[in-house]
């Protein structure tokens, strides 16, 4: 706005050539207007204003006696004419004093000489801080206010606040936070005169309203937003201009003062800790002083825009979870407006739902299951589902999964959809062209591991999943769905044929409506597949268990056998083999990030000596792949997640081995 105006002023001559060598110009200088210096008188004292030292700053005191002596015409700073400017900011810092109910104060005004008529002010109440202005027309003038809800003023503390004004636009900041903008139905007069008038600081030329707080700096600034000059700081050191008489020492500096240079007009930061991100504060800046850190309020989310470099220094225990019985299986889901969930899949009589409450997970709700292995979270528009995958049949010999949905009314899951499953492993839901799937990983039928596992369309129109495709799977595990840019793949960890655990477990691509073979690979009782990115590159993990063949007697060292991480060759269309890992009969692997480093951890479950395995973190390093850095022990590892909150990044592993699975907080530097 300022660079515009400023603009206007130079150019204006050239282009109205007509008006001879006379020029249009402002009616004060486009600079910071120190108002309250112009009204310092210099002899304070006998005038009745004092200087006060509060909280390391200095501020002005008024007195009933200071009403006349704290006033000075307008023309003093209105030189060229006689018109307020119609685009302008007000900077005030102050300390203001708690205030009785229906008691109002006032900063400061401008009034009329002659029928001591208010043509601007700025006053406060325990509850709103209110802007008065004089509107004109063919009809007569009346005052306008616009008022601000609540700016917590009577604190205690020093407070800046900045008014701009722009034609119906107002927006009041407090101390760099969030700015309170209202559209007024009544305009900023662009032809306030104020010829005649004067500026009373701290009062409208009576006592009654007299300022009883402190006020350190007051400043008009012509034709600018004034906010990016201060902001983001919350020291009231950081001013646009103060009189000489407050330019003393103000003491040691805020431990949360940050750089004092300017931002874009536009931006508004906010310091602090973590506010709220609402549709109020959408499109707003919050900047972490503490971990230095700048995000950006998207939705009801704060986003990263720039922070410091986090690091992962170790791993604590951060809650022991006690479950109904030995946990196979756990899912980490939010459903909005209700929390932060994980879903435990328990194979006695019932499986549980934990909601995160006061930073731990504690019961919510309790669920019949049969054997259950896994459970699959996925929405379908605004409904929210949660699948179960039963491996045994109920007690009437009945072989089903259920999916459950969410009832907005008792905030519970309840059955949805019965479908028949053989030994369920996995559920994986997906979307491909705007259909949605549910694809389930069919074990066995009683001894017969070669079987097929049947891929789910939602119908529409009824309502329900129904079978579209089936495949040929071997003692099918587990489910992972990708895409590669407009290409959906679908891939299966098959464990054991009947025979051998040594099988070929599939990748799958959709082509002409429907999953076509795309790439088969050699794994050792496959148990999980994990699609990963870093940066451009596409890996895909496969987490081995044994090797075992019914010709041969398994041996300890059978259990003990490389995972393999593949990688994507976009040339030669094709994964490729990138790195093999070793691990104790590994089930799960978890992909995760931090700061700017990328991990993953394996699920070790068993050495053929015992359950007592360590489970490791890898971390990518570039060239070298992935290291080991961290090892963590677990007991029967089964299943890892990895969930953050406003606390920090978590991972949680369940145990096929004890009813205890653990949340482990990542601690970072």
């Amino acid at each position: 706005m300022s660079i515009l105006l400023t603009l206007c002023v130079v150019l204006l001559p050239l282009v109205t050539p007509g008006r001879g060598g006379r020029r249009w110009e402002p009616c004060t200088d486009l600079r910071p207007l120190d108002i309250l210096a112009e009204a310092v008188p210099p002899n304070g004292a006998e005038s009745g204003i004092s200087v006060a030292r509060v909280q390391g700053a200095l501020g002005l005191q008024l007195s009933a006696a200071a009403l006349h002596a704290m006033s000075f015409p307008a023309s003093r700073i209105f030189v060229r004419c006689d018109l307020f400017p119609e685009e302008f900011s007000i900077v005030v810092t102050l300390k203001a004093p708690s205030l009785p109910p229906k008691k109002n104060e006032y900063l400061f005004t401008v009034v009329a000489e002659g029928p001591d008529v208010l043509l601007l002010g700025l006053r406060y109440s325990p509850t709103r801080l209110h802007f008065l202005f004089l509107s004109e027309d063919s009809a007569g003038a009346w005052q306008t206010r616009v008022s601000f809800r609540s700016p917590a003023l009577m604190d205690s503390r020093w407070h800046t606040l900045v008014l701009a004004v722009s034609e119906d636009s107002f927006s009041l900041t407090m101390d760099c936070g969030v700015p309170m903008d209202i559209t007024a139905d009544v305009p900023f007069p662009a032809t306030l005169s104020v010829q005649g008038a004067r500026f009373f600081i701290g009062s409208r030329r009576r006592t009654k309203g007299l300022f009883t707080g402190l006020v350190r700096q007051l400043v008009l600034l012509p034709g600018a937003d004034a906010t990016p000059g201060l902001c983001p700081c919350r020291n009231a050191d950081l001013v646009l201009s103060i009189p000489p008489i407050l330019q003393g020492l103000t003491g040691r500096p805020e431990d949360n003062e940050v750089l004092k240079y300017p931002y874009e007009t536009d931006m508004k930061v906010t310091l602090g800790s973590r506010p709220p991100c609402t549709k109020v504060e959408d499109a707003q800046f919050w900047f972490d002083a503490r971990q230095k850190g700048l995000y950006l309020c998207v939705g009801s989310e704060w986003v990263s825009v720039l922070a410091a470099r986090e690091k992962l220094d170790y791993v604590e225990e951060h809650q022991r979870l006690f479950t109904h019985s030995e946990t196979l299986g756990i899912e980490v889901f939010v459903i909005p407006e209700a929390g932060l969930f994980i879903a435990t899949a328990n194979p006695k009589a019932r499986s549980a739902i934990y909601k995160w409450t006061d930073g731990q997970f504690a019961s919510y709700q309790s669920i019949r299951t049969h054997q259950a292995q896994s459970w699959r979270h996925f929405t379908i528009g605004k409904q929210i589902f949660l699948a179960v995958a039963n491996l045994d049949p109920n007690e009437r010999g009945q072989e089903f999964s259920v999916i459950y949905k969410w009832s907005q009314r008792k905030l519970r899951f309840v059955p949805y959809q019965r479908v028949a499953t053989h030994s369920a492993r996995d559920w994986e839901a997906f979307e491909v062209a705007g259909e949605h799937f549910l694809a389930v990983a069919n074990h066995r039928e009683g001894s017969n591991h070669n079987i097929d596992s049947v891929i789910y369309k939602w119908n529409p129109r009824t309502r329900l999943f129904e079978a579209n495709q089936t495949i040929a799977t071997s003692g099918a595990y587990d489910w992972e769905f990708f895409t590669v840019g407009p290409y959906s793949f679908l891939a299966v960890a098959n464990t054991f044929n009947g025979t051998s655990t040594k099988v070929h477990s599939h990748l799958y691509i959709w082509l002409v409506g429907s999953f076509q073979l795309f790439q088969s690979f050699l794994t050792f009782g496959a148990t999980d597949w994990e699609v990963f990115h870093i940066g451009d590159r596409i890996f895909l993990a496969v987490a081995n268990s044994q090797s075992y063949d019914v010709e041969m007697q398994a041996q300890n060292y059978s259990y003990v056998i490389n995972s393999v991480i593949y990688e994507l060759n976009v040339t030669e269309q094709t994964f490729v083999k990138f790195q093999e890992i070793p691990t104790c009969s590994a089930l799960d692997w978890e992909f995760f990030s931090v700061g700017e480093d990328y991990f993953l951890v394996v699920a070790n479950s068993f050495d053929g000596h015992t359950f007592s395995v360590n489970s490791i973190i890898y971390r990518w390093q570039g060239y070298e792949g992935f290291v080991a850095v961290h090892s963590l022990p677990t007991f029967g590892c089964r299943d890892w997640e990895t969930f953050r909150t406003t606390a920090g990044s978590y991972l949680v592993y369940s145990s096929a081995k004890e009813p205890l699975s653990r949340v482990l907080k990542l601690r970072t530097g």
